[in-house]
């Protein structure tokens, strides 16, 4: 159950870009055998000249993987007052959807609001994964222990946050924090009805 309702959340937050897909083409022109078998060899002989160790260490590649995140986040500032408010996902749409039958589903200029069709299970919770008071402040938050809960990070390390929090993390794409109006962290948003009401939190400085 806690699979669904955090496949459901994602489903209404993300939007996949399309796929990328790969197929044969077939063979064009007359082909030939490999003429130069020599020049293979000579090949194979240099790449074991190389120390590929140097390159392809399990250290190295473990702190690639320890540090990688994604280009293009954006890491917003700790919250120095709280606030909430709520946010209308009301959009329009810029150009027209057809019905895959030479008509129109949707027209251009069609307003909708997506949490009028759909329910958002999850609570969203927001924070910088940089700062060390921020992982500290949701360990010990009403969130932490409730699997429900989406946990989303505007920056920092995935897997160190993962592995000290012991669960799965995620990044908040820009435009989700843009959308929903966040201005600093940490940050919980969840649904109430037809719009999402957000929650910047000041979080105590003495102990975080």
């Amino acid at each position: 159950m806690a699979l669904i309702r955090i496949c459901s959340s994602a489903i209404l937050l993300f939007a996949l870009a399309g796929m990328a897909r790969g197929e044969e083409l077939g063979v064009f022109g007359a082909t030939y055998p490999v003429a130069e078998p020599d020049a293979l060899e000579e090949i194979q002989a240099r790449a074991k000249e190389v120390n590929w160790g140097a390159f392809f260490n399990d250290k190295k590649m473990k702190h690639l993987v320890e540090s990688y995140k994604p280009a293009h986040l954006k890491p917003l500032p700790r919250a120095k007052r709280g606030r909430t408010f709520t946010v209308d996902l009301t959009a329009t749409l810029d150009q027209d959807i057809p019905d895959g039958k030479g008509g129109t589903l949707y027209p251009r200029g069609y307003r909708f609001n997506p949490l009028e069709y759909v329910s958002l299970p999850s609570t969203l919770v927001i924070l910088n994964g940089e700062d060390p008071g921020q992982v500290r402040w949701f360990k010990t938050s009403r969130f932490s222990g409730d699997v429900s809960v989406l946990l989303l990070l505007s920056d920092g390390a995935y897997q160190q946050v993962s592995g000290e929090l012991k669960r799965s993390v995620y990044y908040a794409p820009p435009k989700i924090l843009e959308r929903l109006r966040i201005s600093a962290l940490p940050a919980v948003a969840s649904q109430k009805g037809r719009v999402m009401e957000v929650e910047e939190i000041v979080i105590d400085q003495k102990k975080n």
